[in-house]
């Protein structure tokens, strides 16, 4: 398999569940939980990205690399590539974003990712899997992506896309989706060239990604191709809440 590095932003200040970060999951922080199910791809390296000492010293105690960033970043994305540069890292170089709030990723979801990514020979890269209720492409907190013919994608957003006019009419049931009707759910984990990352930095932040908090719509809004994997593979969710956060420790135990 070809050579690339897990980095894992995670920043301790969060809005719906304070220091989740370091909270406890079974005996051990999310962040050590997420870092040990990264550790189990094939990366070459698996790196912790945080703004707050607590967060790198935990890291260093249980035996993963952690690089202090700063506090002002405006995404996941920026403070990747503050490290790829502080790592001094070749331009052709592949990182995967794995989020810090995801202490059961599946490995295999970030080994197909960086497969994918080189045989596309893209610059930036997500992935996706099909999803089989209205209830899903309803929920603002699952979000969904629209694809051209060569799976690059068109827009990402919260709300349900695309719309269909002649479908949707309970929210809550299932329901079969029409063949040429594909509705995506959007997994939050990237991969990135390091000479996109470069380019990145140096981005304007765009409109449409402070209006519906994803951070993917600057990529889209100055003109870059975001190519993306469509998965069988459903993902457990994250931790966001207090909710996810006892259901992750059910999962666990």
């Amino acid at each position: 398999m070809n050579k690339f590095f897990v980095v894992i932003p995670a920043r301790m200040q969060s809005s719906r569940l304070a220091n989740k970060m370091m909270l406890d999951l079974h005996g051990m922080p999310l962040i050590i939980r997420t870092a040990m199910q990264a550790r189990k791809s094939h990366a070459v390296s698996v790196i912790i990205a945080t703004d707050h000492n607590s967060i790198l010293e935990i890291c260093k105690e249980y035996g993963f690399e952690a690089i202090m960033t700063s506090c002002e970043h405006h995404s996941g994305t920026d403070r990747i590539a503050e490290v790829a540069t502080k790592l001094n890292l070749s331009k052709n170089e592949v990182i995967i974003n794995v989020q810090g709030d995801e202490p059961l990723i599946n490995p295999q979801l970030i080994d197909d990712l960086a497969n994918f990514i080189f045989i596309k020979k893209a610059e930036f890269a997500t992935i996706a899997h099909p999803i089989n209720t209205q209830a899903e492409i309803f929920n603002p907190n699952i979000v969904k992506v629209v694809l051209d013919k060569d799976n690059n994608a068109l827009y990402f957003s919260r709300s349900p896309v695309p719309f269909y006019r002649n479908g949707f009419i309970d929210p809550t049931a299932n329901f079969k989706a029409p063949a040429q009707l594909s509705l995506l759910r959007h997994i939050g984990m990237y991969a990135y060239r390091v000479s996109f990352l470069n380019n990145y930095s140096q981005m304007p932040i765009s409109p449409l990604e402070d209006i519906e908090a994803l951070e993917q719509l600057r990529v889209l809004y100055n003109g870059y191709k975001i190519a993306v994997y469509v998965s069988n593979i459903i993902p457990e969710g994250g931790v966001d809440t207090l909710d996810d956060l006892q259901r992750v420790r059910q999962i666990l135990s």
